[in-house]
């Protein structure tokens, strides 16, 4: 049997840096990946630009119950010290209205240097290494994987991710390991997610993109708003604006199975309600526009989709319903369609400091596996390469 000081299960960015961060410090590091290929997750990142981090790296950008955790981990390894660490390894870098890219605009190109400096170190990596148990037993553990020879260690680091896009392999089985050693899991939904909107606008309006700003209505009150882009389909709304609100949604509705759940959408956001109201009243008292009452301001197929609206001839009708049209939402999308995991292990179990278990010593969490979860703009993967780096000199 192969023995190791620590064994990183799960290849994608947190557990690449927990790797490199391990041995850095000293460790013997296996590197343990199911799929065949490490950081699939990483080269379908922003649009296979990867968007690798933010200027602006605070505890604001990510759940409440993550806050805390957060504030320590970046404490350890901020925005600043990613920068610096992807350029020491060999990776220029810029920043896009604060986002945070290669400069050679490919997530490939991040992938590639992670894992020269995976060669440089000589971590070993196995692909195609699906664990199926983990045993601990006199302060050491015992890694089975699916095929192959069984593996000992002092450290295990879990780095597994959460159930967003299975098809790269964070599919949640890592949960089951969490859980076997007494970790509480905050049930995993879906965020950053289109919306299932039974509505005959999306239907008419598919294909439809606007800039918008839209919010998110739980119980008649509104949790969190977001400008940007909304786009129609033909299954409901998504679009810049609407993944951005989605995950109260997905929690309400996923979580805790609440059905009074909707978005409105103010589909002129740049004009103010009196503005609109007086545009809308000329439109009607000229005999040529009042067919066209929407032209110039919207897509001219929506002068069409909402002809019953507007059929109303009542302004400040018209206008509440452009500037506040309420969808009903009825469900998500599945995972292979969310960008992240709202969910994960319990972080109140989890050591601030070196992101070990509090209830079993060696055992340790990075990445998406936890319940944290930050906005879209490079807060996610930010999250991944700290608790990453954290994770891997922890265990040492």
């Amino acid at each position: 049997m192969r023995n190791f000081d620590a064994i990183v299960i799960g290849a994608g960015a947190s557990g690449i840096v927990a790797a490199i961060s391990a041995k850095r410090k000293g460790m013997s590091v296996l590197l343990c990946e199911k799929m065949p290929q490490i950081g699939k997750k990483i080269l379908a990142s922003g649009s296979g630009r990867c968007n690798l981090s933010n200027d602006k790296i605070t505890s604001s950008f990510y759940n409440p119950a993550a806050r805390r955790l957060t504030d320590a981990v970046f404490a350890k390894f901020s925005g600043k010290d990613i920068v610096k660490f992807f350029r020491d390894i060999g990776l220029e870098v810029y920043s896009d209205n604060g986002r945070i890219f290669p400069v050679t605009n490919q997530s490939a190109s991040v992938l590639k240097i992670l894992e020269m400096e995976l060669t440089r170190l000589s971590v070993p990596v196995e692909v195609n290494c699906e664990i199926t148990g983990i045993a601990y037993k006199d302060g050491a553990f015992t890694i089975s994987p699916k095929k192959g020879e069984k593996r000992q260690c002092r450290k295990v680091i879990l780095t597994g991710g959460g159930k967003a896009y299975p098809a790269f392999g964070s599919d949640g089985t890592s949960y089951k390991f969490a859980k076997q050693f007494g970790h509480r899991i905050i049930e995993p939904v879906p965020s950053a997610v289109p919306l299932v909107v039974k509505d005959e606008a999306c239907h008419l309006l598919q294909g439809q993109r606007i800039s918008a700003k839209a919010r998110s209505i739980v119980d008649g009150k509104i949790k969190s708003e977001a400008a940007g882009d909304v786009l129609f389909t033909k299954y409901g709304l998504s679009g810049t604006a609407v993944l951005d609100i989605s995950e109260d949604i997905s929690i309400a509705l996923n979580r805790e199975h609440n059905k009074d759940v909707a978005v409105s959408i103010d589909m002129i956001p740049f004009m103010e309600d009196s503005n609109l109201r007086n545009e809308i009243e000329k439109r009607f008292n000229d005999v040529v526009s009042q067919k066209a009452v929407l032209f110039g301001l919207l897509p001219n197929k929506f002068d069409q989709a909402l002809k019953n609206m507007l059929g109303v001839k009542d302004i400040a009708t018209i206008v509440g319903s452009l500037k506040d049209r309420r969808f009903k939402v009825s469900g998500t999308r599945g995972w292979n369609e969310a960008e992240f995991t709202a969910g994960g292990v319990d972080v109140g179990d989890v050591n601030e400091a070196t992101l070990e278990s509090k209830l079993r010593k060696g055992l340790y969490f990075a990445g998406e596996i936890l319940d944290v979860n930050g906005k879209r703009g490079g807060y996610n993967l930010a999250w991944a390469w700290a608790s990453g780096f954290v994770a891997g000199a922890g265990a040492v």
